[in-house]
């Protein structure tokens, strides 16, 4: 068993009171895991992650929160390779996107797409990956990917029957992340029950009360996404 699979975050222990939705209950409690610890799993997550091909090159970034009050996030540093992360290049930043940890690296231009999905949907964490899956989907023109009737949705917090309907919204990708952060919020108002939403051509953001429950979303919606790829491909031979 993993390091991150064997943790549990004591500040959202109890189920979230909102269902089916992809509300998480913020808490302003400080996580069982402090800084270091949640840069080791971090790090984990991101070299599992590229064991799988989900952020080749430098892409992905991936955040946890370490205290919500004043808040601040542990959030991998920009244009590394995701495959050797290490724990100790692991930046804390402030609600700012401001780096407050002993670090002369810069962090992700997309630490304001974290800080935004934290504070509105109480997240402990976000995780961003570049899969093949969900850039190539994402350029459909579709304005948004959904599923029903796996039972892999039911790995989803708060997801009970595999007739559940999941939408992922699609957003169009922008070089101002104060605009994108902004329009990535009334997205998520729009789409109350969301577990994660795709930047076009770009990758799938999504996020849980903890680590462990992140990276679960992660794993089911990036299967998710596969099975409807290569599901569309098969049909386009029969």
């Amino acid at each position: 068993m993993s390091k991150l699979q064997s943790s549990k975050s004591k500040s959202f222990q109890e189920e979230r009171g909102s269902g089916g939705s992809g509300l998480a209950t913020p808490d302003s409690r400080l996580p069982a895991e402090g800084f270091d610890q949640l840069a080791v799993l971090l790090a984990e997550v991101s070299r599992t992650f590229y064991a799988r091909g989900w952020v080749l090159g430098t892409s992905g970034n991936f955040s946890a929160v370490v205290t919500r009050d004043p808040l601040q996030l542990a959030i991998s540093p920009s244009g590394v390779d995701k495959g050797s992360l290490s724990a100790d290049q692991m930046l804390l930043i402030d609600e700012h996107a401001r780096v407050v940890s002993h670090h002369q690296a810069k962090p992700s231009d997309e630490c304001p797409l974290h800080i935004r999905v934290v504070l509105d949907r109480g997240a402990g964490a976000v995780l961003h990956t570049h899969s093949v899956w969900s850039t190539t989907l994402s350029d459909l023109n579709w304005d948004a990917v959904s599923f029903q009737g796996y039972e892999m949705l039911k790995g989803l917090a708060g997801v009970k029957t595999h007739e559940h309907f999941e939408l992922l919204p699609i957003i169009n990708n922008s070089q101002d992340m104060t605009t994108l952060a902004e329009t990535v919020g009334s997205v998520l108002r729009e789409h109350e029950a969301a577990h994660g939403f795709i930047l076009r051509r770009h990758g799938l953001y999504t996020w849980g009360r903890d680590l462990a429950e992140a990276k679960r979303h992660c794993e089911i919606l990036e299967f998710l996404l596969e099975a409807i790829g290569r599901t569309r491909l098969l049909n386009r031979g029969n």
